[in-house]
Order: C-alpha cells, then structure tokens, then sequence
C-alpha cells in the first residue's frame, strides 16, 4: 500500500505538459505541382526542441506538449510557413515557391556553395574516414535485428484490461536475432570481424546466412553503400556529381555546426541511388550523421550517427539504423538467401497487416592505434567457438538496447513458427538445390542423376546421391546407376569418403566409375559443383568414350581462399566408335592410363566466415584462378602412355553500380606426350552437326561456342577467350525484367601428329576461330534467345552455317 502510494504521487507531480504529449504527423508539398518536398525543416516555435526533416515522402512526425504553439516549416526556395498548433493530429502543408530565391544566379550559387562543401569533404577524406587517418583501429558492436507489425510503432492508447488485446500485442515479435561483435581495423589487413556472440530465434545452430549478411555499411565514405547486400553509388565517392546533385539546406546551430547538404540521384534509372541528407562538420568537413532513403516495392530508410573525438579530431560512427517498410508493392525480405524468408514486407493497407524489418547496431569501447594486431590473415568474419553458447549474463552486459519482455516471447513465439512451418527444411532444400541436391533425411539425392538426353545414350535415367551429416559428420557414401535407353547399357558409381579435418574440409576419397565421358574435355576437380536444369550441350553430344576406373584422392583446403584435390585413377578405356590411335606402329583401341592429377582453385579477393568446424565463402571475389596438372605415368599399374597436361583458368566478373556487369573468362591448356584424342582438348562446341539453322534450335551453353560444331575441332594446345556484358534489366513489370548481354569469343590452338588419330576427321584452331553473339534472357519465366555468328578465319561458305538460334534459360529458386 505504501509502495502504491508513492507511485500516485510521482504521477502527480509529474508536468501537465508531459502527461499531454502527443504526437503530429503530417506532409510537406509544393503547393503549385502538388508533389512532396523531401527534407523540408521542421521546429516548434519558441522550443528548444531538436529540429526535424521531411522524409523522401514529405512526411513528417513529432512530438509536441500543451505548451506548443506553432510549427514553422521551411525550405530552400520556398517561402517559410506558420502552423498553428490544433486539436488536428495530421496537417497537410503546402509551401508556395519564393519568387526571389528562384532567380537562376540564387539556385546556381546554392548548388555551387553544396559542390563546394561535397568537394572539400572528399578532400578531407583522409583526415575524416578511419580507414584512411589510423593505421589501426577497434570496437565492439551490439546489434538486434527485428521483423515486427507496424502495429508496435503506433502511438495509441488501447485498453490493456483487455485481455486478447494484450495477448496480442505482448506474444512477441515474427523475427529476432542479435549479435554481438569485435570490429578490428589494420592497415593493409582491413577490417575483421570476431562474432563473440549470436542467437536467432527459432534456430538453435548458426543461421551463417544470416551472419555473413551485410545489413548496411560502416561508413558512407566509400564508393559504394551497402543496405541489405545491394550496393548503391556512395554521395562521397571519388566522382559524386556523375551521380548525385546536392544543395544546401541547413546549418545546425550546435557546438560543432554542420551544413546540412541534401543529396539526390541524377542518373536514377543508370545508377542505384539513394536521396537522403549529409550533415557536415563546418570546421573539419567530416560527417555528423547521414540519413539514405529509397522509395519502391520496398522503402529503404538507413541512418547513421557520429560522436565527436576531440583528442582526434574526428567523427566516428556510434549507431547505425537501417528499416524496411512496404513500398508500392509486396516484396519478400530474403534473410537466408533466395526468396525463402520468416518474415515478408506484404502489401496491404492496414498497418497491423504490414510488417517492417529494423536493424540497429550500438558501437562502444572505441580505441584508436592502441591494437593488437594478431588478426586472422584469411577470414573476414570469425565465429568463436562459443558464440551460440554464451550466457545470459553475457548478453546482459553487453547489450547496448533494451530487451524488452516481447523479445524474450519472441524466441518461443518464433520456435513454434520455425517448427510449425518447418523453416530449417526450406533452408535445407534451398541451399542443396543450387547445388544440384535434394535433401531427403540422411540422404541427398543428386538431381543431375536423375534424367539426362543425348545423341549416344538417347534418354538417360537413374538415380543417385550421397550421404549429409545426418548419416555421419565423418564417413560419407555416394554413388549412382543409371540407364541408357539407345545404347542399352548400365553405368554406375560407388563411393567412400572419410573425413580427416572438417575445419580445412580434408577428405580422403575412393571411387569405382562405369561410364561414357566425352572426347576431348577437361574438367578442374577443384571447380565448385554447378547445377542447371537445363546442361544443354549434352542434348547433342555424339563423341564418347567409355571407361572404368579406380580412383583414390585427397581434398584439402589450405586457406579458406585456396582448394585443392590430389587423385590417382586408374583409367580403362574403350571406344564407342570406329576412332583408333597409333603410337609407335601400334593400333589402340582400348588401352589403360594411369594419372596423377593435382588441382587448385584460388580465390584470393573473397571474402569469408570461418567457423569451428568449416569456411563459408560469403562474398565472392574476382579474379578467381584455376590450375590442374595432369601427368600419365607408363607402366605404373598397367599404364600405356606417357603424356604431361596442364590447364590454367582466369574468371573474373566486374560488377558496376550502374546495375552493368562484364564477366570474363581466360583459359589455356597444354598437352605433350603420347596424348590419344580422348584426352586432348576442345572449346566446348555447341553446335549440333545438322543441316538448316531451324533444325539445330536448341539450348545455348553458359560458356560454350555456340556456332562450332561438335567434334569439328581438336587440340592439344589451345587458349580461349570469353567475354560478357550484361546491360541493367530492362524493367516492363514487376515479373518482366529481360537482360541484354553482348558476348565475344575467341579460340586459337594447334595438334601434334596428327595423322596418329585415325578414322576420323578434325580440324585445327591455328588461324583463330571468332564468334560474337547477342542474347536477350530472362523474357518470360526464366528463358530467352540467344543469336550467335562466326567470323573470320573459319567462316563458312553458306551464311546459315556459321549462325546458331537458340534459347537460353536461367533459373534462381
């Protein structure tokens, strides 16, 4: 009774005005074209109240007690407004157009002095960005991301003796994960991220999706600026006025001022750009806070906060905020990759039936030059041993934002809807399906298996797959059986695998085959798995060999940049048609090789999580380099040749802010020594051998010749150049986004001896083949044309010999 008392009165001597407070929302617009005015200031007369902008949107929303009166509202080029303060809570105001402060030299010096203020910033870059100032630098960041209804952000009385109504207001939020994280910063390093704690609810292991996820960028002083893994053109780039135009607004009256620099895409449709508000420090130039909108299917709002440090001289980012909220159209927020997610951003007119994601990070216990530079060389993000593992008293003391009651419900609201609608199955299927995978229990089953046509086998059906860690973390088998309905035969495969190091992913490997391979390819052992619905040039491959062979290997990763498998395979080889190869006056038909392969992939510009038991590729990086030799020993289990191959490949992919990307793919392979046609090397042709260019309508490749034909050409010295370039979508509706993409290729090379390979006819690559092409994909549904010509030294004499039409198909699930 005594402690009730004393609540009744604190609650009445609180202030009237406190216990008045409400808030008003309104909107800012141009009273002549009736469109909104992004950024407009807005203060309460005669308050010391902080100062508020408009959003994109013209939309405003503040708070105001009994004793405020009037809202001033101002805008460059417009003639400042009076609001008396009403019984209204949403006020619509219209700012008419100052005829003075539109004159042309007035607008011109306004944008000229915000030029001015960008280019000294840029200039100071170097005294202002972390990166550029300290040779080191740390910090630790607490961050909680949330999905929620727009109904927790309403500021509405509702009568909580209401029992349902409470229920549903306090079960808990759709998503919640927090993290926390030590950020260190060395010159020539760059920065590393220790994730020292992590829990999402509904997941009791990592969700590394999630954790490799960049939910928004650092700074604002780079070139780019990243808001949920898209990258738009930062408004502090090296060249900002190719993408932004900028103008005053403002100047803060505080300790430290700041010009107030609004800032707007100039090449919207060309460059992805964000509108938004720059406040820079009038005596440094460097950046006090930054606020980033975008408006669409989905709203963008991302913000950033600086404190000053004196002893520095400099601003250093304290919170970071970023918030989705439905745009003009429903669009899934992909957490986990894919468009597989907890929560969605529907559309919907009802704020209790829209959801907003926010992400905040607090950074604390900031230190400059003073670090240990004991950094991970390899890994950009680190996950302790007992990141998942941490106590609540650890989260309690290094929370930096309250975690309130509907937090902690969240974690059991949530369990039940990752149970209920068996969310770690989707994850599981999404993540093996672009594999080429089907997950069912311990088992998962290799769709390439499944159904494959060409010109030998006709339709080929089967089945295969190999064992997940549901079976065994450290024992594995795989294997498939297949049957081929025209040339009536049974391959197969079985295998085992034993795991040695699950951290560097070391595996020891032994495999009996039965199957045809095609004359003349060379396939990495290293190259990541890659899965198509469709492998289009198997439809028209007519040139096999069969074989058995024994294989034993040896995968390894060194770093998590550098892969690598070592095998020895035992190798019988039979062919499937009349080819013979003579060595030394001898006739081969069928002969044995032994080889000794060893194979490398190096990624060396991406990025990765290492966690306790594996690496993750999270960003992928160019260039990537590829090496596989390849050496034949005679007599060493029966073998017959003796024969060196040695295979280098370049890709690289350049990605443009101006939605534009070139992907380029160099590669040169080496053969010598007593080298059959099977194992020589072609340019991977994909042009079936049939008269007309209607009846060789097919399916273009991904990195295929598209106008050579199959077994047209042999080498066993040969380079190959492709290059791509893909124009931004072209946007008709929501579902019809089609690319353009340009493409050139070039192929040279040459053949040793070549009248040892008998029964056959093949020509040389030694005066250069050519072939340009234009596709337009993803039309309708995943699929497009492709139109290809050869050129040059190959031409052919009938025009519609050295055209392809195909179509092409890519697919994302």
């Amino acid at each position: 009774m005594k402690k009730f008392s004393w609540c009744i009165f604190i609650l009445l001597c609180l202030p009237n005005f406190m216990l008045a407070q409400r808030t008003l929302k309104g909107v800012v617009i141009d009273q002549e074209s009736q469109t909104p005015i992004p950024y407009a200031n807005i203060s309460i007369v005669n308050s010391d109240k902080e100062n508020q902008l408009t959003g994109i949107d013209g939309s405003f929303q503040l708070e105001v007690g009994e004793r405020d009166s009037y809202l001033k509202i101002e805008y460059i080029g417009s003639i400042s407004k009076k609001i008396k303060i009403g019984v209204n809570d949403f006020y619509l105001v219209q700012l008419q157009k100052d005829i003075e402060k539109l004159d042309e030299v007035y607008l011109k010096s306004t944008g000229l002095l915000a030029d001015r203020i960008i280019k000294k910033a840029i200039e100071q870059k170097k005294y202002n960005d972390p990166d550029l100032k300290f040779s080191s630098y740390s910090f630790r960041t607490y961050n909680k991301l949330i999905i929620d209804d727009q109904k927790s952000l309403l500021n509405i009385d509702l009568d909580t003796t209401n029992r349902e109504v409470k229920t549903i207001l306090e079960e808990g939020r759709a998503y919640l994960s927090e993290q926390i994280s030590d950020f260190k910063f060395i010159k020539d390093e760059g920065v590393k991220q220790k994730i020292v704690a992590t829990r999402t609810a509904g997941f009791k292991e990592p969700v590394y999706e999630l954790l490799s996820l960049k939910v928004q960028s650092n700074t604002w002083y780079k070139e780019k600026y990243t808001v949920f893994g898209n990258d738009y053109a930062g408004p502090l780039s090296k060249r900002p006025f190719n993408n932004y135009t900028y103008k005053v607004l403002d100047t803060t009256q505080t300790d430290r001022p700041a010009y107030v620099i609004y800032f707007q895409p100039k090449r919207e449709k060309k460059v992805a750009g964000l509108e938004g508000v720059l406040y820079i420090d009038t005596l440094n130039y460097g950046l006090q806070k930054a606020v980033g909108q975008l408006k669409g299917e989905v709203e963008i709002s991302a913000e950033q906060d600086f404190t000053y440090y004196p002893k520095e001289d400099i601003w250093f980012p304290e919170k970071q905020n970023v918030m989705l909220l439905p745009g003009s159209g429903g669009k899934k927020v992909s957490i986990f990759g894919g468009n597989i997610s907890l929560g969605s951003l529907p559309e919907g007119d009802e704020p209790s039936n829209k959801l907003f994601l926010n992400s905040t990070s607090i950074n604390k216990d900031i230190t400059f030059e003073r670090v240990d530079e004991n950094l991970d060389k390899t890994s950009s993000i680190i996950l302790a041993p007992n990141a998942t593992s941490q106590p609540i008293s650890f989260w309690q003391k290094n929370r930096s934002i309250p975690f309130t009651e509907r937090d902690k419900k969240t974690f059991k609201k949530v369990d039940s809807i990752v149970k209920d609608q068996n969310i770690n199955r989707k994850i599981d299927v999404l993540q093996n399906f672009n594999i080429g995978y089907f997950p069912i229990g311990f088992f998962n089953l290799d769709l390439r298996t499944l159904f494959k046509f060409n010109d030998y086998e006709g339709l080929r059906l089967g089945a295969g797959g190999v064992t997940n860690d549901k079976f065994s973390k450290t024992v594995r088998f795989q294997g498939y059986g297949v049957y081929g309905f025209k040339d009536r035969e049974i391959k197969y495969n079985a295998g085992f695998g034993l795991s040695l190091n699950r951290k560097t992913n070391t595996w020891f490997n032994l495999s009996y085959t039965k199957d045809i391979q095609e004359v003349g390819s060379f396939h990495y052992l290293s190259d990541a798995r890659v899965y198509s619905l469709f492998e289009p040039r198997l439809v028209n491959i007519n040139f096999y060999y069969k074989y058995r062979s024994f294989q034993s290997s040896i995968q390894h990763n060194f770093f998590p940049e550098l892969l690598s498998e070592f095998q020895v395979s035992k190798i019988a080889v039979d062919q499937t048609g009349s080819y013979r190869y003579l060595r030394k006056g001898r006739v081969y038909s069928s002969y044995d090789i032994t080889e000794l392969t060893a194979s490398f992939r190096w990624s060396p510009y991406s990025d990765y999580l290492e966690a306790p038991e594996k690496s993750i590729e999270v960003n992928v990086g160019y260039p990537k380099f590829s090496l596989q030799v390849v050496q034949a020993i005679p007599g060493m289990l029966d073998g017959d040749f003796n024969y060196t191959k040695v295979g280098a490949k370049m890709n690289y992919t350049i990605n443009r802010i101006t939605q534009n990307n070139t992907e380029i793919i160099l590669e040169g392979d080496y053969a010598f020594g007593e080298l059959p046609l099977t194992h020589t090397f072609h340019a991977y042709p994909n042009n079936p051998n049939k008269e007309g260019l209607i009846p060789r309508f097919s399916v273009a490749g991904r990195r295929t010749f598209e106008t050579m034909y199959f077994s047209e050409f042999f080498s066993d010295r040969l380079a190959t150049l492709q290059i791509k370039h893909r124009l931004r979508p072209f946007e008709i509706s929501k579902r019809i986004k089609p690319e353009l993409v340009f493409i050139t290729r070039h192929a040279i090379g040459d053949i040793s001896n070549q009248a040892q390979h008998q029964n056959i006819t093949f020509n040389t690559l030694e005066h250069g083949y050519n072939e340009a092409a234009v596709e337009l994909n993803k039309i309708l549904f995943g699929f497009g044309l492709s139109f290809a010509y050869r050129y040059g030294a190959y031409h052919l004499p009938q025009i519609e010999e050295n055209m392809s039409l195909k179509f092409t198909f890519y697919f994302q699930l």
